[in-house]
């Protein structure tokens, strides 16, 4: 109902005008003289006709116009400019009341009041010159009691008035009869949409429930397994003497390892706020420590060229985490002593990161269709779309390649020429601060 009224505001104002004019030229076509055409000229109520005509055409669009032209109608009339109405086509005055029902219907509150308080003061004007001797003379069907305008007024002056007033606040009525239909249909729109909405809302929260009810039963689990793998290699190093150097260094490593990752499920888990981590998150600058942990486990040589520039938080924390990916799939598939080749490239729009290291024996000899990803490289790859970048993995030969580009926008403040060579590992943990990454490792 609410769509196929709203439709009709834009047509409806000038079929009612078309619809008023042919009929009144159907009804008079005997009155209006020898020219029968589009526009009568001979006929006394064709300038009436035609501003009723435009009143009801314009009334939805400029309903300020519409009832100016009314106005200037009966202006005309008063200072016999424009012809009085005769008993046979009186009843054009109706089409401003024609008009108030479609400003009843698609104008403001105000412009209504407005409205039907000026057509309030037509339809006295109207009812004045249709009794007056001076221009309608009673218009054919009053009885003339040649006493002149004030006992014509005074005994038929309150009736015609009343019908105008009447037939006005009929059309008037029906115009609001309208607009509270529209209305009503809007308001069942919007709670359809807002019942809709609540239903999402409703299975979002239930789904963010079940989601952190899972969360606090991952990090039970984790948070005692991992605290059991923490506290035995503590306990083999410190329970046996005289062990090998590689044995402690290993023990060292799971040791430290099972703490940090214990550490960052409780900041995952625990830390979710409306606005993000309370816990303070990795940074480029902490992917020299996260290199230097590895070292013990993993063969690692990494570099950096350019000048590095800043990037967003989430960008940082991007970066760390898909090359602690990388390392971290390079130790799984590859085992201890893999050699892992880091390269952290600013000289672009974006910091580019490629990682490399060497894939087994048996995973060269698949075929490569055979290789099976998990969800490091799925998970990787939406980092970096996260961080407005993009991100490609895949076997090159002997070697398996992870290549990381995040855009940092402007180059602005940078030194040119600055950085283009390779710099040593050393300078990673101080200089890293927002750059373009390619990243390979094993997945």
């Amino acid at each position: 109902m609410r769509s196929l009224l709203t439709k009709a505001r834009r047509w409806v104002a000038s079929a009612a005008a078309a619809v008023f004019f042919i009929l009144w030229c159907v009804a008079e076509a005997g009155r209006m003289g020898p020219v029968m055409g589009i526009v009568p000229m001979y006929w006394p109520g064709t300038v009436p006709l035609v501003i009723m005509t435009t009143v009801i055409a314009v009334a939805i669009r400029w309903p300020v116009l519409s009832l100016s032209l009314t106005g200037v109608l009966l202006l005309g009339q008063l200072l016999h400019v424009v012809p009085p109405m005769h008993s046979n086509h009186w009843a054009i005055y109706i089409g401003s009341f024609i008009s108030l029902g479609l400003i009843a219907w698609t104008a403001t509150r105000r412009i209504r009041i407005i409205a039907f308080t000026v057509n309030a003061v037509f339809a006295a004007v109207m009812a004045f010159m249709m009794l007056s001797w001076r221009y309608g003379n009673g218009v054919g069907w009053f009885p003339q009691l040649y006493s002149g305008d004030r006992f014509t007024l005074s005994a038929f002056g309150p009736q015609l008035f009343a019908l105008f007033l009447l037939i006005a606040a009929g059309c008037f009525a029906v115009g609001l009869v309208l607009a509270l239909a529209e209305e009503r249909g809007s308001l069942f729109q919007a709670r359809e949409l807002a019942q809709s909405k609540l239903k999402d809302r409703e299975v979002d929260l239930i789904v963010e429930q079940e989601r952190t009810r899972i969360s606090r039963d991952l990090h039970d689990v984790l948070a005692h397994s991992l605290a059991v793998i923490a506290a035995q290699a503590d306990g083999a190093r410190y329970s046996v003497k005289n062990q090998p150097e590689p044995v402690l260094k290993a023990l060292e490593a799971i040791a430290g390892s099972a703490r940090s990752a214990l550490v960052d499920a409780q900041r995952v888990i625990e830390g979710v706020e409306d606005e993000g981590m309370t816990a303070p998150q990795p940074q480029v600058k902490d992917i020299a420590n996260l290199i230097a942990g590895m070292r013990s486990s993993l063969d690692i040589r990494d570099s950096v060229s350019g000048e590095p520039v800043d990037l967003s938080s989430g960008q940082q924390v991007a970066v760390y985490r898909i090359v602690q990916e990388c390392l971290t799939n390079a130790l799984k598939h590859g085992g201890r002593g893999t050699a892992v080749r880091l390269h952290f490239d600013w000289s672009g729009p974006g910091l580019t990161l490629h990682a490399a290291s060497d894939l087994p024996q048996r995973t060269r000899q698949e075929e490569p269709d055979s290789t099976r990803h998990g969800r490091g490289i799925p998970g990787m790859r939406e980092r970096a779309h996260m961080a407005g970048g993009w991100l490609t993995a895949g076997p090159d030969g002997e070697t398996f390649r992870v290549t990381v580009f995040v855009p940092y926008g402007t180059l602005e403040g940078r030194n040119p020429g600055a950085g283009d060579q390779a710099k040593e590992p050393a300078g990673l943990a101080t200089t890293v601060g927002g750059f373009s990454v390619k990243a390979i490792g094993n997945a």
